[in-house]
Order: C-alpha cells, then sequence, then structure tokens
C-alpha cells in the first residue's frame, strides 16, 4: 500500500515537470496547504523547498493562490522576480466548491498583465489545481 502511495506523490512532481536537484520555491504557505504534494516535490528534488524570502534563482515556483488572497498581479510580478530564464510559475488554486476556489478567468486575465503565459492546467490532489505559467519567449522555444 506504501508503495501505491508513493507512486502516486512521484507522480504529482512529475506532472509539474520537477526533476532531482531543482530549486523549488514556495510563496503562500498556509495551513489549508496539501502537504502531500509538498512531501512528493521535497522528495523528487532531494531537498527543501525555499521559501518566499530567498534570494536564490529558482527553476520553480509554487503559488498558493486563493479567492482573498489579493492582487494576483502583484503576486505574479514577485514570483517572476527569482525566476531562472527558463523557470515555471505554477498557480496552485483550490478546485470548484473549495473554500478560497479562484475562477480561470481571474488567473488567465492576471497571466498576460504580468508578462507571462499560461500554458496547462493540471489536478494536484483532491483539492488543489496547478496552472501553468512561463514568460512568452520560454512558451515560443517549446513549440
Amino acid at each position: 500500500m506504501v508503495a501505491a502511495e508513493d507512486a502516486g506523490k512521484i507522480g504529482v512532481a512529475e506532472r509539474l515537470g520537477i526533476e532531482p536537484n531543482m530549486v523549488v520555491q514556495e510563496i503562500g504557505w498556509d495551513e489549508d496547504v496539501d502537504d502531500d504534494v509538498r512531501a512528493a516535490i521535497e522528495e523528487k528534488i532531494g531537498g527543501d523547498l525555499l521559501d518566499e524570502d530567498t534570494d536564490e534563482v529558482v527553476d520553480v515556483v509554487l503559488l498558493w493562490w486563493r479567492e482573498d488572497d489579493g492582487d494576483l498581479v502583484d503576486a505574479l510580478m514577485d514570483a517572476i522576480s527569482p525566476l531562472a530564464e527558463n523557470g515555471v510559475i505554477w498557480v496552485l488554486t483550490p478546485k470548484t466548491g473549495r473554500p478560497g476556489h479562484v475562477e480561470p478567468s481571474e488567473i488567465a486575465e492576471a497571466v498576460p498583465t504580468a508578462g507571462l503565459a499560461q500554458t496547462s492546467t493540471t489536478s494536484i490532489s483532491d483539492d488543489w489545481t496547478a496552472t501553468r505559467l512561463v514568460s512568452p519567449k520560454s512558451a515560443k522555444s517549446r513549440r
């Protein structure tokens, strides 16, 4: 049974494109975040997630975002600062019907204002959805 649980956790990190030794920053942590998702990512990268005050250049930003967290454009602009040139921001939002749910249109409106492009959305747990954002030049280079 443990092996099946571990396989599910590893699947989350893989769905997010997270690979060993990547530097991953976490922004917006609160008591409602999915600790299994966090543990799977830490296991995959072989270390801890960096907090929002880090000065390091990061490969991936996990932005836990809820309806009442403020201005998403401002949060995205802050998340871009430490991001490596080909880095990715994952906006993690509660699913429909969960407290703090964010309408997909809110993300879609904020993304271009922050100078980013939305590429995909995936379910990462029973309660959370992840939306992948990249700089437009990164999106073009992957075509």
